[in-house]
């Protein structure tokens, strides 16, 4: 036994089982989750067929039945191009023809379960595309984040929708690009997807400054081909769409609208028209595909072919006459490419891009008219940031692999052992990304007033019976414990005609700008207390939203029998309530608990906590005031604001409970201040 426990082998051993015990832990927990990624992008797909196949006929597959529908464009003996509702080339319509003779049900969940067997296909050969190398983690799950990411975005979608084929001619160039090795058939879909878009065209040049000039010149002659093809057949439809349409201008919506996200309909939208439009659309397109071009080169030159593919892709949006929702997939795949040097702006360009293309522009720009331009154009001015001028790294930089780290404090020691339940998310010392947190904060708001209004059916008016039900609950449960003051006080202060006017005006004044000025003023001067002030009042407002949902409740100014007056908003119908512009907007049932309170009191925490001393008393006068303003007008009960406080107290233990205590920063100046001491060595005596 002594030699053995000085041989070391017995050690070596345990130590060799406990490596191989992590090491099978690890791969288990990244098969787990693997298998997890792929039942969500599942449930997407359900989502999605449930959607569609739920939706009454004449209402989902609209461009499928416009197409091949027994009135489709495809049945009627004229041209293809009458109506100007077929937006495909001659040879698409060649191509659908053959489908005018199946039934319309098959017809249609056929038509939808392929397109969700394209899509699953498509996000198989973009996690095949990454460029390498990459970790085993990413080569894992890849393939079910693509997928989950395709089932999500807008054109997807909108495809699923309509019954459109642009997944097509997308999935037969990255085909063409990445999976197919013969040179003659790689030309041969991507011909076919130009032939099926004319602007895929782009690829060919691509292609032929790659040093893939067999491929390129395939493309080009099988595009020719099928084109000629078409023409030879239908030579009326050819001549409309390629002479008069100008390869498919004018066809479908109405160009100058927003669903037309080209270079061509944005110069509309901004009132431009004829020769000084058509001019500026040319020479600009030009620039575009030109630098667009000129970038993908690059990037394919550097081993991100996945990349190059993209970036035309998005030229090709931006100099196509017309570029539907359900063309815009090219902006989506630029996800791949990595902007910064930083490890904190690693994560601005992905999540802007993800957001753009799975979420409404107007939720993510407030409807004010001076945003309306970058409303309106916000996947056209993605694909050209992408195409001519985003700064993404080549493979070559030192930081492409190795961001600058990001600063973190030292973890706080915490009573409870298995306190940050994340202990990944750490308290960041740098501030955060602004065009970032911007974004971030308008999404989460649009989301809040989303399920606000959704709490009561979509309207005010279907929830009210269950909502004076919840009030006069709450008036009971007052007056039980005799703190039923709402009826006293909103009459005095009725009373009083400069009292009523200021507590109207801070009740309308005062509800986003103080929580703003705050989350202002930390990210300025205090970023670390930032995130933490932050994520406890999303998740507050998270709460909030729960018991919107659960418990929608009438306040004491929408209570017919209680008396109270509305000192802000006026006499009202109860069957029919009147706010101006928010009647449609809000849920005015969204009373318990009152996040006017909870908001205010979130702020006077925060300013007591982290203010200097002479202003913490002020914090708190926020909270008092508004707390005043709810009861004085009519718009709270007092077990609101009750309900407001708990849901602020929850989301700061919300906040403790996943990321730990807020961080203990001290200055540099204050650690030399209190470290002691240390004696300098004299030097050893030669």
């Amino acid at each position: 036994m002594a030699k053995a426990e000085h041989s070391g082998r017995p050690a070596e051993a345990f130590g060799s089982t406990a490596v191989d015990t992590v090491v099978d832990t690890a791969r288990a927990r990244l098969r787990l989750a693997r298998l997890g990624l792929w039942l969500m992008a599942a449930v997407l797909a359900v989502r999605q067929v449930a959607v569609v196949l739920g939706t009454p006929r004449g209402e989902r597959l609209t461009d499928l039945e416009t197409w091949v529908g027994p009135d489709g464009v495809l049945h009627v003996n004229g041209s293809l191009y009458d109506s100007t509702q077929f937006t495909g080339t001659p040879f698409g319509g060649l191509v659908l023809k053959p489908l005018t003779r199946a039934a319309e049900q098959a017809l249609g969940w056929g038509w939808t379960f392929g397109t969700l067997l394209l899509v699953a296909a498509l996000g198989l050969v973009v996690a095949r595309a990454l460029p390498q190398p990459i970790s085993r983690r990413t080569a894992l799950l890849a393939a079910p984040v693509a997928t989950s990411l395709l089932m999500l975005s807008l054109p997807v979608r909108n495809t699923l929708w309509l019954g459109q084929t642009s997944i097509i001619p997308v999935l037969l160039v990255l085909l063409g690009c990445f999976v197919v090795r013969d040179w003659r058939a790689a030309g041969a879909l991507i011909g076919v997807a130009a032939a099926l878009q004319p602007t895929v065209l782009l690829f060919a040049a691509l292609l032929w400054f790659t040093g893939r000039r067999r491929v390129a010149v395939a493309t080009g002659g099988t595009f020719a081909g099928l084109t000629l093809l078409a023409w030879a057949a239908m030579p009326h439809d050819s001549y409309t769409y390629w002479v008069h349409h100008m390869a498919g201008a004018g066809l479908g919506g109405e160009a100058d609208g927003p669903a037309n996200q080209s270079l061509h309909g944005a110069l509309l939208r901004l009132g431009l028209s004829g020769p000084t439009e058509i001019g500026l659309f040319l020479s600009l397109g030009a620039a575009v595909a030109v630098l667009g071009i000129r970038r993908a080169v690059r990037c394919a030159r550097d081993g991100q072919l996945l990349l190059a593919v993209a970036l035309t892709g998005c030229a090709a949006i931006v100099v196509s006459p017309t570029t539907w929702q359900h063309q815009l997939l090219w902006v989506l795949l630029a996800v791949v490419g990595r902007v910064g040097k930083r490890a904190s702006d690693r994560y601005v360009w992905p999540v802007a891009v993800i957001l753009v293309m799975t979420l409404p522009v107007k939720m993510m720009l407030p409807n004010m008219a001076v945003l309306y331009p970058l409303r309106d154009n916000a996947v056209l001015l993605a694909a050209i940031a992408a195409a001519t001028f985003l700064p993404f790294l080549p493979r070559t930089s030192p930081y492409y692999r190795t961001p600058i780290p990001t600063q973190v404090a030292q973890p706080v020691p915490t009573r409870w052992k298995r306190v940050p339940l994340l202990p990944f998310l750490k308290r960041v010392l740098t501030r955060p990304n602004l065009l970032l947190e911007l974004l971030l904060i308008r999404v989460t708001y649009a989301a809040y007033q989303q399920v606000r209004l959704a709490a009561t059916g979509g309207s005010n008016s279907a929830g009210r019976v269950r909502a004076e039900a919840h009030g006069r609950q709450i008036l009971d449960i007052e007056r039980f414990l005799h703190i039923d003051i709402e009826h006293a006080v909103n009459h005095w202060v009725v009373g009083v005609v400069w009292l009523r006017d200021f507590f109207d005006f801070y009740y309308k004044s005062f509800h986003f700008v103080v929580p703003l000025t705050v989350l202002g003023l930390l990210y300025w001067r205090r970023p670390v207390d930032y995130r933490w002030a932050r994520a406890s009042l999303g998740f507050a407002t998270l709460l909030a939203l729960v018991g919107f949902w659960l418990y929608p409740l009438a306040p004491p100014r929408l209570m017919p029998s209680l008396g109270i007056i509305d000192t802000v908003h006026g006499v009202q119908d109860f069957t029919k309530p009147d706010y101006g512009t928010l009647t449609a907007l809000t849920n005015q049932y969204a009373a318990m608990p009152s996040l006017h309170f909870g908001w205010s009191l979130w702020c006077g925490l925060v300013i007591a906590i982290v203010a200097p001393k002479w202003m913490k008393p002020l914090g708190l006068l926020h909270p008092l005031f508004t707390v005043s303003a709810i009861v004085a007008t009519g718009n709270h009960w007092i077990l609101d604001a009750v309900g407001g406080a708990a849901v602020v107290a929850g989301g700061f233990g919300l906040s403790y409970l996943f990321m730990g205590p807020r961080a203990r920063v001290v200055t540099a100046a204050a650690e030399r201040a209190v470290r002691p001491a240390v004696p300098e060595k004299n030097p050893a005596p030669s």
